[in-house]
């Protein structure tokens, strides 16, 4: 294995990241992915050595929209430009004519993390490239939606009200960080993950796991009911109501507390229903299938989590909570298995490799699932939160780094099979 991968970089080519968009928009995607662990990991390691550290936005915040807006939409555009043109029937797309925007989208959010450390222009000016690479993105994909012949557009169009969606939550943060108001800047960012990040994977799990589970058992219905979408974007925007309604009424009044509580936990209930549903008719000693109903089931326990801390905080006069533990359940649960699995499902797929799920990827999912644990773990318990939370880090950071520097040299090398793409 040593020596493949030394064959491997020696043939590693910058210009065979234009052989396909999603070698070019997952490189970035995993570039900006495995930077964003290795500098997470690093701050906390600083804070427990007890460095001072002073940057212009707050750490939590940065946090949060280098875990989330940085590098999912480029893994989203790498496969909706491989995905949509089939989905669609229209024409594939090169990479080369996705460059400009995907080196706009980068540029902007290195200049957006210098700037949110040392100067808040430079911040406002990266998110503003970001946003301009988004909506060129965004609106390009909308075009290919609108000029589609093809009978049933009901995934391409949700994804691309999501990703439009995303291009107004880009818009908020710029004028959030030209204002240097946090209160703004937190409220883009709950939308940024309700309202856009998380949608688009409901509408892409919705559509395209029963394709990669057809391809393993042929006995697997084709499709799964349009309900089940609905009930997922349903819980969805209703989530991001609930956060954003806290982030400027608190503490809500104790009826709509309640309210939340029991729409929550039957939408949970519903949720790892399907989930146990699903896992019962499949057959989960499949690697990919157990990865990717392992995802959707912290979807449903991500509300559950909710539930439960919303009947807390009902009971407590909004005293007591689960913290950020329901978030991390969505975010790093079903938001990080799903994309890790679809990532890496595309990648083998297009990259000339029958198994998606070899031992490599089965490991590495494995301590993912042990990292959002800990993170859980350290939302929920006070007395070693510090040092859960750096273990979930580490494990993250193990987990992205490793990914990276494994598919990173896939996508700069030609396919294995020779075949082209």
């Amino acid at each position: 294995m040593r020596n493949d991968f030394r064959l491997m970089t020696h043939r590693w080519r910058w210009r065979h990241l234009l052989l396909a968009p999603h070698r070019l928009a997952f490189f970035m995607g995993a570039v900006m992915l495995g930077t964003s662990a290795l500098w997470w990991t690093g701050l906390l390691l600083a804070r427990a050595s007890q460095w001072q550290l002073s940057p212009v936005v707050p750490v939590s915040l940065i946090h949060a929209l280098l875990m989330s807006l940085a590098y999912m939409p480029l893994f989203f555009c790498g496969f909706l430009y491989t995905a949509g043109p089939k989905w669609l029937k229209l024409p594939a797309i090169g990479a080369r004519a996705l460059l400009p925007e995907l080196l706009t989208l980068m540029t902007g959010w290195a200049v957006a993390w210098i700037g949110m450390h040392w100067q808040s222009r430079l911040a406002v000016l990266g998110m503003g490239l970001v946003t301009l690479g988004w909506t060129a993105l965004s609106l390009r994909f909308a075009r290919m939606v609108w000029c589609s012949q093809v009978s049933d557009k009901t995934h391409p169009k949700l994804v691309s009200t999501a990703c439009l969606i995303g291009v107004a939550v880009m818009f908020w943060l710029v004028v959030s960080l030209a204002l240097n108001s946090t209160p703004l800047l937190r409220m883009g960012i709950q939308m940024g993950i309700w309202w856009f990040l998380a949608p688009v994977f409901a509408v892409v799990s919705h559509r395209m796991i029963p394709f990669f589970s057809a391809s393993l058992i042929k006995t697997l219905d084709a499709w799964q009911p349009n309900w089940v979408l609905m009930v997922m974007l349903t819980a969805l925007i209703f989530e991001g109501m609930i956060s954003v309604t806290d982030l400027w009424w608190w503490p809500l009044p104790q009826e709509l507390r309640w309210l939340e509580v029991w729409v929550e936990a039957l939408l949970a209930m519903l949720l790892l229903g399907l989930a146990l549903r699903w896992g019962h008719i499949q057959n989960l000693k499949i690697r990919l299938l157990a990865m990717l109903y392992g995802g959707f089931a912290w979807f449903g326990i991500a509300l559950a989590l909710n539930a439960i801390s919303h009947g807390l905080m009902a009971a407590s006069g909004d005293s007591n909570s689960l913290g950020l533990a329901p978030l991390h359940a969505m975010t790093m649960g079903y938001l990080g298995s799903t994309m890790y699995t679809m990532v890496t499902r595309v990648s083998s797929g297009h990259g000339g490799r029958k198994e998606p799920a070899d031992n490599t990827a089965w490991l590495l999912y494995f301590v993912l699932q042990v990292a959002v644990i800990l993170r859980i773990s350290a939302a929920i318990v006070d007395t070693y939160s510090q040092t859960l939370t750096l273990a979930a880090a580490v494990a993250w950071c193990v987990v992205m780094s490793s990914w990276t520097v494994r598919y990173g040299v896939w996508f700069g090398t030609p396919r294995p099979d020779g075949r082209d793409g």
